[in-house]
């Protein structure tokens, strides 16, 4: 059943769209015909239009013709048709996000009304409210605006094919924004065939499994795509408007940060050890300087101004006179010759701290090191005073002015990189720091009440416990190691380049405390008080969550603690909430509004102690995982659970589709801005009881659809082996997308397996059930109690309440790419008949029912109706899935069934890659 109506018509500003996705089409046609031959290209122009047709019509005998097209491939032709699929997706979301591009150009010089997540609307709002400068200030200085990358593994994409895609995008681009000669065209035209053969003939897939060190070298390919030219250019850009605004001088400090979980993530991951993690820091380190390096001797080429015709300031002059640079023939041009000597002391810097940039010249030697990166910039705001002096305006606020900018956001260190670990863990190395230290062994068999007491003891009188590290088993050993090597970073490349350690499943006040003692041990923690990492409890599961209030209440009780933040944290403590698990735990209804109300709790112990609250948001790119638009998640959170600092976290191939294209990915991060602009300065702050009826409905809508979700999931009987058996979950482990294990240990239960592949499984089997099970059935159960009235309550909560609303709306899209048909494919592959059509038809009966609710309550006729424009975009996509997932399905089935061939294995490979390609957010 195709519940999703896109409009028949193609609108004029859509056509560039599908003329873009005709020309790509057509020479990724072309391509397989000279490459595999006319009869290959004919059989999946064959399959094509056979599934665009079942797709339209939804007639049964066009779904059989296409059926008995796909179960007569041979596998070499079936290895065609998924990498030609798959290919055209990659080609249409390449179209796709251009024009996203163009729109947003084509609306900015059209002056038209600005829209909701830019920059500009929310400045505009600040100006109508309005908002005294001194309120804007403040919030800026107390302002941290945090993406944080993760490797988690849902980004099938290698990154040869990547770099490939970038560069096609590109070119695509240059046909839109250029005026071609139709030579230009021609010749723009044969470049686009040429890197659609190379994506033709370049393998699909890893032949490795990734290692930590390849996901740390992946990561960092983001600032060189995006990050460290465009968030020097955000920042430039508000300084601009709110100049324009305001009479009065605002400063910008650096609030939009990019952190990185990748190289620090230890929970799960055996692969992370102390050497990867010091890896981190100096691959981070290393790229912040290789561009400082690039843009100073670029600049120092082109500042070319010779002191016979502007006066320069006596700073200036002296910077000047201590260049290593002694060419005569540069000797009348001062500029020149300072930026030399900053890039003299830049290189010495990075030969210091063991980094080798080989690829710029080198200049002069013995220059002396820069102590930090302030006295970096002490140089550049020498060189810009100068300019403003004589006024060379331009030439000050360009690139120099971003370089500036950009040493004042990425330092010498270029992201702060976590570290984190599960409370476990931590627990059985603190048990050894005490048993070898005192002889002490029974510390885990204390209660909450006695570990307590014992770890503010230890904490409070500072004598060291840490003996040789050989002694210790190999558990604490390694995460001993962690703390040293984390000290060593912080005396290498500074206390920002790994400031924060998360406690996975934070269940007690013990948990913290006992991450701050192995603190201790490396000097992390000094005398008792100064504390040189921010400790943030994880609470991810829905217990978690609702105890998490009471945890914070009884930690901030405790007078050292509390000591400890306002001497040395700066009265801020963070606290990181998980969606995945909390999702996986107790589905996507109960898990939101436990999130929700854990915030609104949070917000009343911190007020109650008088501790600002700094909020992590563990977000997945699914909605099973907490994904979604960014602004409306922001701006849906509680009152006063913002207030100016948001970390959230970027993962999988969201970081790709966000961030791997300059244009889009510096919206996305003005979006998260003028978000938290908006949620802190413009938002009602107060208690959140004024909506108590919407809490009372939200409550009981979580306590049906939590029992609903808990009964599938966790008490069906075969659950387990419906799961293993109907989604690709056992084939997605061997994939070579990420270092980390699918599963915390090895087993057939669903509470081991991670958050991450339970979601993708469901998502490649077309029913997404983690995004939406539970929801139709409380809604049913709380309408058959309240009445007709209790429809009418629901529309309210959605037309006013921007929570419930982000829920309608994010459940609307993954109902969209639900397909039920598909679905009952998967089932099919269960042995056990009568349980796979059991299970499936309890599955297939809450879908009708939440398709059905849903409709009630946003008076939507169908899916997606208020968004239009990804409605077309999924018509346009999901004929290319369809015969993807059909494949998978017989491909699984023969696989199971004994067939080992390699050929076999890798098409099923590629199907997932296709498939998640398609659906763009699956993981």
């Amino acid at each position: 059943m195709n519940l999703i109506s896109a409009p028949a018509d193609i609108s004029s500003k859509d056509l560039p769209l599908r003329e873009d996705v005709r020309l790509l089409g057509r020479i990724l046609g072309d391509t397989l015909r000279e490459q595999e031959g006319e009869e290959t290209f004919q059989l999946v122009e064959s399959v094509r239009r056979a599934a665009v047709r079942f797709r339209k019509t939804q007639d049964e005998r066009d779904g059989a013709q296409l059926e008995q097209m796909l179960d007569a491939l041979s596998p070499v032709e079936t290895l065609a048709v998924v990498r030609a699929f798959s290919y055209f997706s990659q080609l249409s979301n390449i179209a796709e996000d251009l024009h996203h591009n163009r729109r947003h150009r084509a609306h900015l010089q059209a002056g038209s009304t600005p829209k909701n997540g830019s920059l500009k609307l929310a400045l505009d709002r600040l100006e109508k409210k309005p908002v005294a400068a001194q309120t804007l200030q403040a919030f800026l200085d107390s302002a941290l605006i945090s993406p944080v990358l993760t490797a988690h593994p849902t980004e099938v994409q290698r990154k040869s094919i990547l770099d490939c895609q970038l560069i096609i995008s590109k070119l695509l681009s240059d046909r839109d924004r250029l005026d071609m000669t139709p030579e230009d065209l021609a010749d723009n035209e044969e470049a686009l065939r040429r890197f659609v053969l190379i994506l033709w003939q370049t393998r699909m897939l890893r032949t490795a499994k990734l290692t930590v060190r390849d996901e740390i070298s992946n990561g960092l390919e983001f600032y060189r795509y995006t990050f460290l030219r465009e968030i020097p250019g955000i920042y430039a850009n508000l300084e601009k408007a709110l100049e324009a605004r305001f009479d009065k001088d605002i400063r910008v400090p650096p609030l939009l940060r990019i952190g990185s979980w990748i190289g620090g993530d230890r929970d799960g991951n055996p692969f992370v050890t102390h050497d990867v993690m010091r890896d981190a820091a100096r691959e981070h380190s290393s790229l912040a300087f290789e561009h400082y390096l690039n843009e100073t001797y670029l600049l120092g080429r082109r500042l070319s101004l010779t002191d016979r015709l502007v006066d320069v300031s006596d700073e200036l002059r002296g910077l000047s006179d201590i260049s290593p640079d002694t060419a005569p023939e540069r000797a009348d041009e001062p500029y020149r010759r300072a930026l030399n000597l900053v890039y003299a002391r830049l290189s010495a810097t990075a030969a210091k701290l063991g980094h080798t940039i080989s690829h710029l010249p080198p200049l002069g030697s013995g220059a002396e090191p820069y102590p930090n990166a302030e006295a970096f910039i002490a140089d550049l705001d020498i060189i810009i005073a100068s300019l403003f002096k004589h006024g060379a305006v331009y030439l000050a606020r360009g690139r120099l002015a971003n370089l500036r900018r950009a040493a004042e956001v990425f330092g010498f260190h270029l992201a702060p990189l976590d570290m984190r670990q599960h409370s476990a863990i931590h627990e059985q190395t603190v048990s050894e720091l005490f048993g070898r230290s005192n002889g002490k062994a029974n510390y885990q068999d204390l209660d909450e009440a006695g570990r307590r007491e014992v770890l503010l003891a230890a904490l409070q009188a500072g004598t060291p416990l840490l003996t040789e590290l050989a002694q210790y088993e190999d558990v604490a050993r390694s995460e001993l190691q962690i703390m040293q090597a984390a000290a060593d970073i912080h005396r290498q490349f500074g206390r920002a380049a790994l400031p924060n350690h998360i406690i996975s499943k934070t269940d007690a006040v013990s948990d913290m405390l006992e991450i701050a003692l192995m603190l201790q041990q490396v000097g992390l923690l000094e005398g008792n008080h100064t504390l040189h990492v921010n400790i943030i409890p994880l609470f991810e599961t829905i217990e978690d969550l609702r105890g998490c209030g009471t945890i914070m209440d009884e930690l901030f009780s405790i007078p050292w603690y509390r000591d400890v933040l306002a001497r040395s944290r700066g009265n801020t403590q963070e606290v990181m909430l998980g969606y995945s698990d909390s999702n996986k735990d107790g589905g996507y209804i109960t898990a939101n509004w436990e999130l929700y109300k854990a915030e609104l709790e949070l917000v009343k112990v911190f007020a109650k102690h008088g501790v600002e609250l700094r909020l992590f948001h563990g977000r997945g790119g699914t909605v099973g995982r907490g994904g979604g638009p960014s602004y409306d998640a922001i701006l849906a959170q509680p009152p006063g659970s913002v207030n100016g600092q948001i970390r959230i976290t970027e993962q999988g191939e969201v970081i790709s589709s966000k961030y791997s294209n300059p244009e889009i990915g510096r919206r996305n991060l003005e979006t998260l801005l003028a978000a938290t602009l908006e949620a802190t300065l413009l938002h009602h702050h107060g208690d959140d009881s004024t909506m108590p009826e919407y809490h009372r409905i939200m409550e009981s809508l979580s306590r049906e659809a939590f029992a609903a979700y808990r009964e599938l999931v966790y008490e069906t009987p075969g659950f387990n082996d419906f799961f293993f058996s109907a989604t690709p979950i056992r084939e997605i482990a061997e994939l070579n997308i990420g270092s980390r294990p699918s599963a915390r240990r090895a087993s057939n239960r669903i509470e081991d397996l991670r958050a991450i592949p339970w979601v993708f499984s469901w998502g490649l089997t077309r029913t997404l059930l983690p995004g939406w099970y539970g929801f139709g059935s409380a809604v049913k159960r709380f309408v058959e109690r309240e009445g007709q009235s209790g429809i009418a309550q629901l529309q309210s909560m959605y037309k006013n309440w921007a929570f419930f609303r982000g829920l309608m709306s994010n459940m609307d899209m993954v109902l969209s790419k639900t397909d039920m048909g598909i679905a009952s494919r998967y089932a099919q592959l269960v042995e056990d008949r009568e349980l796979g059509d059991r299970i499936f038809a309890a599955i297939e009966r809450e879908w009708e029912i939440t398709v059905e609710m849903l409709f009630e309550i946003t008076g939507s006729e169908c899916l997606l109706e208020d968004n239009p424009t990804f409605a077309r975009s999924l018509t346009t996509r999901t004929p290319y899935i369809d015969p993807l997932n059909h494949l998978q399905v017989a491909l699984l089935e023969r696989h199971r069934a004994g067939d080992n061939a390699e050929l076999v294995k890798r098409a099923i490979h590629l199907t997932i890659n296709g498939i998640a390609t398609g659906l763009r957010n699956s993981g």
